[in-house]
């Protein structure tokens, strides 16, 4: 009698978790915490500022007797609303020319240590020279150096020069302040450039000055763009520095003006509103604009790999 093996079973096949509709994984509740986490902090962060904005633009009274949110209720009700407030603070209280006046501080004051600083870091990043890396240790090392401490050594220096007042002493004071940081990001970024493009441009003749210039600083952009945001932004806020480098009168900047306004104007909610928003709206359009090169400028050189 013969007996027959029976067949082996086939192996089990192994399925798949199943996918949502349209090929796309599902998001956990990890994620979904997150994002609720974040809109909560855009929220708390911009609600102030829509209260400040919202207040500015109101009438004095109705400031006074009510909450700025009560607008929701009937926000297109132009009555409630005036330009008076900005006028009088641009005119009367002497903020349009404390707003000329910041421009006039914190353009050349980013541009005069870009410019510099871009020369250093491309000397400390493609030029052989003997104590390169020394000298490089020792301006990072000026990063903890508080500013405060340089205060009287310039006061003395602008003092014998005769520009104490002038808007040249704070634009010095800013380009030596904000030159060490600007420095090492620039240095940071340059060295993860392609040395292949720099070796061809040797090959080529190319002297310093023209791969600096047609070269390095186009490939540049992010970093000096995440600088000239953050020394803008330093600048424009500023208050320290320009009390100290040129005072309150006819050359005061915003902060300064606006510091004088809280002390005279007291209680005048919708001036001060409107003052403290005049402010804001240069850093806010800065930063907007500019704010794709912010991070990458600052993390470029972090990692290597």
């Amino acid at each position: 009698m013969t007996t027959t093996t029976p067949p082996l079973a086939p192996e089990a096949e192994v399925s798949e978790p199943a996918k949502p509709s349209g090929g796309k994984p599902r998001r956990g509740i990890g994620t979904i915490i997150v994002r609720v986490a974040l809109l909560a902090m855009v929220l708390a962060w911009t609600i102030p500022t829509i209260g400040l904005l919202v207040t500015s633009g109101r009438e004095p009274d109705v400031v006074s007797n009510s909450g700025w949110w009560t607008v929701l209720s009937s926000p297109l009700d132009f009555t409630q609303w005036t330009a008076q407030n900005y006028d009088e603070v641009l005119t009367a209280q002497g903020m349009g020319n404390a707003f000329l006046n910041s421009l006039v501080v914190t353009i050349p004051a980013t541009v005069i240590p870009i410019l510099v600083a871009a020369f250093a870091a491309y000397a400390f990043t493609f030029m052989k020279f003997p104590g390169r890396d020394f000298f490089f240790i020792m301006l990072v090392g000026l990063l903890v150096v508080p500013l405060q401490v340089a205060f009287i050594p310039l006061l003395q220096i602008f003092g014998e020069i005769g520009i104490v007042g002038t808007f040249p002493a704070v634009w010095l004071a800013h380009a030596a302040f904000g030159m060490p940081l600007a420095v090492y990001l620039l240095r940071n970024y340059m060295e993860g450039l392609p040395g292949e493009v720099i070796e061809s441009a040797k090959v080529d003749g190319a002297s310093h000055f023209v791969t600096f210039w047609r070269l390095i600083i186009p490939m540049s952009t992010p970093a000096l763009a995440a600088y000239a945001i953050f020394q803008f932004l330093w600048v424009w806020n500023d208050l320290l520095v320009a009390l100290i480098f040129l005072g309150p009168g006819e050359n005061e900047v915003v902060t300064v003006n606006l510091s004088t306004l809280v002390g005279t104007l007291g209680s005048d909610w919708h001036l001060l509103t409107a003052a403290a928003f005049i402010t804001m709206i240069v850093p806010m359009v800065v930063f907007l604009t500019l704010q794709r090169y912010f991070v990458r400028g600052l993390t470029a050189g972090s990692v290597k790999g």
